[in-house]
């Protein structure tokens, strides 16, 4: 059955509730050795070896513009080391945009720390499968992307039929893109006649996904895909997602390295992260093995 609630970061609370009662005291028991947050992704390894990663979202911290405002907006900067990991969710949803990019990379580790040991249930974690080059679009689909996911882009741009990108900020997309852009505002209008809706797991950092899964198109395809959705899916195939499309860290100090040198995903895939495709039914993606 799925579900419809929309309150304010719910699909990030019942994500951590699950996680509170798979792990129990061994969650409470976890702490951070390390949290590095970098130009492009924010990154965290737990005192077990797990690692995981959020997406950085720079242009939603006002305060980073002066070292007052800065520093209260991290007021705990070079103390966060040892803390548990129980901590960082309780801020999680404090309304500190930092404080949330780093639950949500502790969430991920969390996820990949129940996973390391218990089976999955009713769903299927893919390794080294890349979501946004292996989406199957049929040829008549209305397709819509949240985010200027630019390899999907660049796939529907090749298929040579309509589709449409909602975008907070249309400077991320190029010239010959501007065509397929549509303001965030008009969302009610187009994402309810998509038969195949990509969204970017960055829209957990700004608590818009459950929203934007509301509008979806009764039956329709729905991925999310980026290293911010790396948690359990549980909550997301409540509310209509197929495919979570993000990665599973594999060497959490060299992923941590790279994100604070400014790297992306670009330098950190294949060496000491692998993609992953979780899936709520394998038919929904076709991986190439044909």
């Amino acid at each position: 059955m799925e579900k419809n609630v929309i309150g304010p970061d719910a699909m990030l609370r019942e994500t951590t509730d699950r996680l509170r009662g798979l792990l129990g005291a061994e969650m409470e028991a976890i702490t951070v050795d390390r949290i590095v947050l970098g130009l492009f992704f924010t990154g965290v390894k737990l005192s077990n070896g797990h690692g995981g990663i959020c997406f950085t979202p720079i242009k939603s911290i006002p305060e980073a513009v002066c070292c007052p405002s800065s520093a209260k907006a991290m007021p705990d900067s070079g103390r966060m080391k040892g803390e548990k990991a129980t901590s960082f969710l309780d801020n999680m949803l404090a309304g500190n945009p930092l404080r949330k990019t780093i639950g949500i990379a502790v969430l991920n580790a969390l996820s990949s720390t129940y996973w390391a040991t218990q089976p999955q249930v009713g769903y299927e974690i893919r390794t080294g499968v890349d979501v946004l080059e292996n989406i199957d679009v049929p040829e008549d689909a209305n397709v819509a992307v949240v985010g200027a996911l630019i390899p999907f882009v660049k796939v529907l741009k090749k298929r040579g039929r309509p589709f449409s990108i909602l975008e907070l900020d249309p400077r991320t997309l190029k010239q010959d893109e501007m065509p397929y852009f549509v303001p965030p505002e008009k969302a009610a209008e187009k994402l309810p006649l998509a038969d195949l809706l990509v969204i970017t797991g960055t829209t957990l950092i700004n608590d818009t996904l459950a929203g934007l899964l509301q509008l979806r198109k009764p039956g329709a395809r729905v991925i999310v895909v980026g290293p911010t959705a790396s948690m359990l899916p549980d909550a997301f195939f409540e509310r209509g997602v197929s495919v979570l499309g993000g990665i599973r860290v594999t060497d959490p100090d060299r992923v941590l390295d790279v994100i604070s040198e400014g790297g992306s995903g670009y330098h950190f895939f294949g060496k000491g992260a692998e993609r992953t495709a979780i899936e709520v039914n394998t038919e929904a993606l076709h991986v190439g093995n044909k």
